[in-house]
């Protein structure tokens, strides 16, 4: 039980700052180095990745809590033979910007900023946008305020409970800022996955925690704002739900501590009867790590299904 424990409060660390090896697969797919930019959007820039070619069916994935667009780095090479993808750092993660304030309404402009910016609407049709967990609550306003500019919504894993059951948000942290740790190779063995789950696939969890981290005087810190969520503003999610009015889709990982049976119920429940829904098999709730390949082929089938 203690190795257990360990294991997931910090998998790297066994690895003493190296990477673990690899599939051939991931390798080939990060092989496919995004071009990276920076948009302006509201007072802050905004960290894009693209890969593709403009005037395809776009596509954009959103991160999740935290977490930053490199999240997608071995997943959007799958896609960019049929489609123009990008994938954004949410303001206050990443290498985006910091702000005094959060909204939905404002990273609904993030989404829309970067659609833009990316040539995603070039070939003459509207984005499909891809949110996991948190990054599929602005995905879900979007899809219910701002409909007629999707051409459909792909919630991954992201978790609404029912009103009694309702997260309360993170404990108090104001002040306290980032741990600064002397090394890269003490950093990393610090990254953990939040919710804490297993991670069988290290070699994508060493890959996304390098890109977690900068560089600062006294060693390394995490990039994402660590007062985000205590200057954030978002509507009642649960009331956005039976307001979807565009083709949209609910994934989840089958083994996920977050998609319990009560809340899919509830979610279902509050969802349009058009809104699709895809389990994926021996994952837990960061779908894309657990089951890379998988989710890929179910994205694929999702999206295909749509025309």
């Amino acid at each position: 039980m203690a190795d257990d424990q360990a294991a997931l409060a910090a998998p790297l660390a066994p690895f003493g700052g190296q990477v673990p090896p690899a599939p051939a697969w991931f390798e080939a797919a990060v092989a496919q180095t995004p071009e990276r930019s920076a948009l302006a959007v509201e007072g802050a820039d905004i960290e894009l990745l693209t890969w593709g070619r403009v005037g395809k069916p776009g596509l954009l994935f959103l991160h999740g809590n935290g977490a930053h667009a490199d999240w997608w780095s071995f997943i959007a090479p799958f896609f960019a033979n049929d489609w123009r993808v990008a994938a954004i750092s949410w303001s206050g993660m990443g290498g985006s910007d910091w702000r005094s304030a959060y909204s939905a309404e404002l990273f609904a402009t993030e989404i829309f900023a970067a659609v833009e910016a990316a040539g995603l609407e070039a070939g003459g049709v509207k984005p499909m946008v891809v949110g996991h967990s948190f990054g599929g609550f602005p995905t879900l306003y979007c899809a219910a305020r701002h409909p007629e500019r999707l051409r459909g919504a792909i919630m991954v894993d992201s978790s609404i409970q029912p009103p009694e059951k309702r997260w309360k948000g993170p404990p108090p942290r104001s002040g306290l800022g980032n741990r600064v740790y002397p090394t890269l190779e003490e950093a990393l063995a610090r990254f953990r996955l939040a919710p804490p789950q297993p991670c069988e696939n290290l070699y994508i969890a060493d890959f996304i925690a390098r890109r977690s981290l900068k560089e600062v005087e006294g060693g390394w810190t995490w990039k994402f704002d660590p007062e985000l969520w205590h200057n954030f503003r978002m509507p009642d999610l649960g009331l956005l739900l039976p307001e979807i009015a565009c083709p949209a889709a609910l994934m989840w990982g089958e083994r996920s501590n977050l998609m319990h049976a009560e809340t899919l119920d509830y979610m279902v429940e509050q969802m349009p009867a058009h809104v699709r829904r895809l389990a994926i098999p021996d994952a837990d709730h960061h779908v894309m790590i657990d089951q890379p390949l998988a989710f890929v082929a179910g994205l694929r089938g999702l999206l295909a299904g749509w025309g």
